[in-house]
């Protein structure tokens, strides 16, 4: 570009946003028809950098488009509006078995689009024009209530306004912790949620574990909420994969010989799952549920046999004359982790094993395009399923 061109302007709309929503980025007062490279970067809380990028050629009016603009290579290509976000990566020589995942719902996700010349390595030069982006799982005007006594763990989160509001119970896997950014993000589209801790990260115990707890959930929410038609559990990639009837410890520590590794030695523990499946005491009786359910499963999940708990879930509601209360979504090439829209994918990410206390590294599977289509897709049906069973039947009702 001559001395004399004009600076190049970025816009990035909207620059602040729930990050299950779509932005435009657009490039203008190019040099016609030249190369650029797009760019997103993050600082994560754990202190890594996250990166994603696409390589384009203006048009001959001196713009690119990523909404309408192909990307010629990077870390996605062809026509993705969203490809800066949803194929984010570590930078090289970043840790391994990372997983980018908000901490703070309270804060933004803050993300920096810049503008380099050419389609050569840029990390070394300086970018054209950059500008901050904020992305939100929390909402404007959405209250957080922490909830830490003897009886009950976790993160309260109330929308803006009178109500009365659907509550939602969210619930996690096996990682342990308090995690609030789904939560979060359902609250800011409409509903009360109540993200559940209920073990501590690599502290799993069997008194952590027993239903006594979530009973004392569920008295929490039907008395403290104005509104609480039924709960709905989101767990992992399958709704409720399987749950565990008893402290499941012991069990599924004496399956841990069927876990297999890859060439990059990640676990893969889909076969202790295929072994927990085949024991009738370790599994709740689906077929006395009396409300409507829905399961999201990921055909390439290589941390837990999705398919075919969803398989063994359907056949039971079905022979029970309820598989009309079932609505199955099955993804393929998706992995383990489907999570909101726009979410970089996690192939395998660190572990810590709570029986041994060991760290590994799991293999979630999936590919990156379409896990990323998958879960921006579940989202929208999950949001349609809680509108239409819990907003539409208390109209019903009214």
């Amino acid at each position: 570009m001559s001395l004399s061109s004009p600076p190049p302007i970025l816009s990035v709309r909207p620059s602040r946003a729930l990050v299950d929503e779509a932005f435009e980025v657009l490039v203008e007062n190019l040099a016609p028809v030249s190369p650029f490279t797009l760019r997103s970067l993050h600082h994560s809380e754990d202190g890594d950098d996250w990166e994603a990028y696409g390589h384009y050629f203006s048009d001959h009016s001196g713009r690119v488009s990523v909404s309408e603009d192909l990307s010629f290579g990077g870390t996605y290509s062809g026509m993705e509006p969203m490809g800066l976000i949803w194929s984010m990566r570590p930078v090289p020589g970043s840790r391994t078995g990372l997983r980018l995942r908000k901490k703070d719902v309270t804060t933004p996700m803050l993300i920096t689009v810049s503008l380099y010349n050419g389609h050569e390595d840029f990390r070394g030069n300086s970018p054209l024009v950059s500008m901050v982006t904020e992305r939100w799982y929390m909402g404007p005007g959405i209250q957080r209530i922490e909830i830490s006594d003897e009886e009950l763990r976790g993160g309260l989160f109330v929308p803006p306004g009178p109500g009365p509001f659907p509550g939602i119970l969210d619930l996690w896997g096996g990682g342990g912790g308090l995690l609030e950014y789904r939560s979060a993000l359902l609250a800011s589209r409409g509903y009360v949620c109540l993200a559940l801790e209920y073990f501590k990260t690599g502290q799993m115990k069997s008194t952590d574990m027993s239903f006594e707890y979530f009973e004392v959930c569920g008295r929490f929410m039907t008395l403290n909420l104005s509104f609480f038609t039924f709960k709905f559990f989101l767990c992992g990639s399958v709704l409720g994969p399987n749950i565990i009837s008893k402290p499941p410890g012991k069990t599924l520590s004496g399956e841990f010989n069927k876990i297999r590794v890859d060439e990059n030695n990640h676990q893969i523990w889909r076969d202790v799952g295929l072994a927990l499946l085949k024991e009738p005491s370790m599994k709740v009786d689906v077929a006395k549920i009396n409300c409507p359910l829905m399961l999201v499963n990921g055909c390439d999940d290589q941390n837990w046999c999705s398919v075919e708990t969803a398989d063994d879930i359907s056949k039971t509601m079905d022979a029970a004359g309820k598989g009309h209360l079932l609505t199955r979504l099955d993804y393929p090439d998706t992995g383990h982790l489907i999570e909101p829209p726009f979410s970089p994918h996690c192939v395998a990410g660190n572990f810590m094993v709570y029986s041994s206390n060991e760290k590994v590294i799991q293999r979630y599977g999936g590919k990156t395009k379409p896990h990323s289509d998958a879960q921006d897709d579940s989202w929208r049906k999950i949001l349609s399923f809680l509108r239409r069973h819990l907003y539409c039947s208390h109209r019903a009702r009214m």
